[in-house]
């Protein structure tokens, strides 16, 4: 599809309704999303806990990208481009590992942590090894989450230091550690798992293990008298009231957006548990419980659910045109003991379940869309983020991102 013809379909698209077919079907379409969208914008890759000593690494990737995220020295954590600067070769291929040096298993040559050229075998007299490193891209830390920009003019990373800095402190998610980590491969389009995500119309029908202690699930819960009973409660258990929605419009398009956003628990529900009940120590310097959850948002693919005693960081990302990945953080504070202070099966059960719940229904989604007699339709009140995601994904496809005409990709 040539850029006439996507803006033409871009125009005919009617707002506060589904995407038409071709977004979810299209080659090209999905070319320019990773170009746009995933080669631009802040990707979290994982938490700090995972790379806690000198040597310690673990990859991250989406399509045809893979980055190996390693603690190089004690204060530093650097993302290098997973390419062998030889004859291409993935460098690494577990998920993760410590090592003192990486090295190619098809040549043999050698990385430092840095990603500086060690060793090259039989070159020629002049071969210069310093220009031959691995590529390194931008790699941030906010709060102890480690985020990551292909792009060689990435935008600003302070706007989420500025917004959101004061908001996560009490939480002590630089100094919390991941409890659990797991991947769901979903069989649909990248956006299909994102719109679901973007929505809880769906939640009461399809979620009834969530639904009996989120308020989320029902209209108006922000605006409740729970949501107020919640907030009078906040200042006392340590955590802020002031909300953060915004959308950037000088990085617009790179996705740099960010949310903050509580919403109160049924009454009788404290945590995401399966009876409402606590399930971890209380993270960092809360010091109660305020009968909410938060909803936080870095990027557009990146959501978290912060409750007062654990978090649990949601990732998505395409694999291809058809498939794309569910990744899931599970952290809770950084001295808490598994099997004393906590019970893994309990943590991670709600969002697991509906996680498993959400596959089939955005599989199910999938296999509709892919029918010749699906038509978009309206999207309903409930909505009303999906909305919002579906105008910044248009807007993002139709103009190029501002400022970067000509913006290259780091280590392309």
């Amino acid at each position: 599809m040539n850029d006439e013809a996507l803006r033409e379909l871009i125009d005919r698209q009617r707002p506060k309704h589904a995407l038409e077919r071709a977004f979810y079907t299209d080659e090209d379409i999905y070319r320019r999303e990773i170009d746009r969208i995933f080669l631009r914008s802040w990707q979290y890759a994982g938490h700090v806990s995972e790379v806690e000593n000198v040597g310690e690494w673990f990859l991250f990737g989406f399509a045809n990208e893979s980055v190996i995220i390693v603690r190089s020295d004690e204060d530093t954590v650097t993302a290098l481009v997973n390419v062998c600067r030889h004859r291409g070769s993935r460098v690494r291929t577990e998920a993760s590992g410590c090592a003192n040096r990486f090295t190619c298993p098809y040549h043999g040559w050698t990385y430092g942590l840095d990603g500086q050229l060690l060793v090259a075998a039989y070159m020629d007299e002049g071969f210069d090894k310093s220009a031959h490193g691995l590529k390194t891209i931008h790699c941030e830390v906010l709060e102890g989450m480690i985020f990551v920009n292909f792009a060689e003019q990435a935008a600003p990373f302070g706007i989420f230091h500025e917004e959101l800095a004061e908001r996560l402190a009490p939480y002590g998610l630089a100094n919390a550690r991941v409890a659990h980590r797991q991947n769901y491969p979903i069989a649909a389009n990248w956006k299909l798992s994102v719109e679901n995500y973007q929505e809880c119309y769906h939640c009461a029908p399809s979620h009834p293990e969530y639904s009996r202690g989120h308020a989320l699930a029902k209209p108006g819960a922000r605006t409740s008298d729970m949501m107020a009973e919640a907030f009078a409660k906040r200042p006392a258990c340590g955590l802020g009231t002031r909300q953060v929605s915004k959308v950037y419009d000088g990085a617009r398009a790179f996705g740099a957006d960010v949310a903050y956003d509580a919403y109160p628990m049924w009454h009788g529900h404290v945590t995401g548990s399966e009876d409402g009940q606590p399930l971890a120590p209380l993270l960092g310097g809360i010091k109660g419980y305020d009968g909410s959850c938060t909803d936080l948002q870095c990027g557009p693919v990146m959501f978290a659910l912060m409750y007062c005693d654990h978090v649990v960081i949601y990732r998505f990302t395409p694999v291809d045109l058809g498939h794309s990945n569910c990744d899931i953080t599970w952290l809770v504070r950084g001295d808490a003991v598994e099997g004393e202070d906590y019970d893994r099966e309990k943590l991670t059960w709600l969002w697991d379940v509906t996680t498993h719940a959400d596959k089939r229904i955005i599989e199910t989604n999938a296999r509709g869309v892919m029918s010749s007699h699906y038509r978009p339709g309206p999207l309903s009140g409930m909505e009303e983020f999906l909305g919002t995601f579906l105008a910044w994904y248009l807007d993002t496809l139709r103009d190029p991102p501002q400022g970067a005409a000509g913006v290259k990709l780091a280590g392309l």
